[in-house]
């Protein structure tokens, strides 16, 4: 089983909610076990793609992710932990303000707005020739796991090391390595939140290696599969998860 974890995460939140409690403390290996869609089956192996929180931008979130990915090598939940990392540039975009329906409207430069000149706004023209805010803010991005998963997962096809594999992400990034493996083993794609499949991700049951399944995950599936806690008497799930 391989799984894009930033991915899984997303979904998660997505499914259960941000402010809940009761699904982050998640059992990888019992997941793969309640997914594994093929008769006599087992889970061999479980690799875990992802990449640390920045201390620096969330000290807390850095020291929970620890825990968990420590709890998740002690318990034997996960056979391979894959890190990538996280990249941060700067970037200038038009401020906004959020309207009632939940979207961005940009704000137009009056010549009431005032600020400190230490902050990186200036204003510009748009295309619409608006005069209009712009703002440099940081941008943060993960980068790795797609890319790491589908390297361990074609590996492990050329390798001889599978029969089968289930691949827990809806980025359509994996479109093509998802689509090499179907040629040689049955793979079972696992969409872990609530939109709608990628449809790059989609094909058909019997192309290639045939016996192919497309699944997606419930709140159900989160909640019912959860780590001991504590996990081998020491790392214990943090509060509020």
């Amino acid at each position: 089983m391989y799984i894009d974890a930033y991915n899984l995460y997303y979904g998660m939140r997505g499914i259960c909610g941000r402010g809940t409690s009761g699904w982050r403390w998640l059992d990888i290996r019992a997941l793969a076990e309640s997914l594994c869609g093929w008769q006599g089956a087992t889970v061999d192996r479980v690799v875990y793609c992802t990449a640390r929180v920045d201390a620096t931008d969330n000290p807390d979130a850095h020291r929970d992710q620890g825990v968990y990915l420590n709890a998740l090598q002690a318990s034997g939940a996960i056979d391979v932990l894959e890190l990538g990392r996280y990249v941060a540039w700067p970037k200038s975009a038009p401020l906004a303000r959020p309207n009632k329906a939940g979207r961005a409207d940009v704000v137009t430069a009056t010549g009431k707005h005032h600020w400190s000149p230490d902050l990186p706004i200036r204003t510009s023209t748009n295309g619409a020739g608006d005069c209009v805010l712009m703002a440099t803010v940081r941008m943060r991005e993960e980068k790795g796991s797609d890319v790491n998963v589908a390297t361990h997962l074609l590996t492990d096809v050329f390798g001889g090391r599978i029969d089968g594999a289930i691949v827990i992400s809806n980025d359509s990034d994996l479109a093509l390595p998802l689509r090499i493996a179907r040629q040689h083993v049955p793979v079972g794609t696992v969409n872990p939140g609530s939109r709608q499949l990628a449809g790059a991700l989609r094909g058909t049951a019997t192309e290639g290696a045939g016996r192919h399944w497309w699944a997606r995950l419930s709140a159900q599936h989160y909640y019912s599969s959860q780590l001991a806690d504590p996990v081998d008497s020491h790392w214990r799930k943090p509060t509020g998860w």
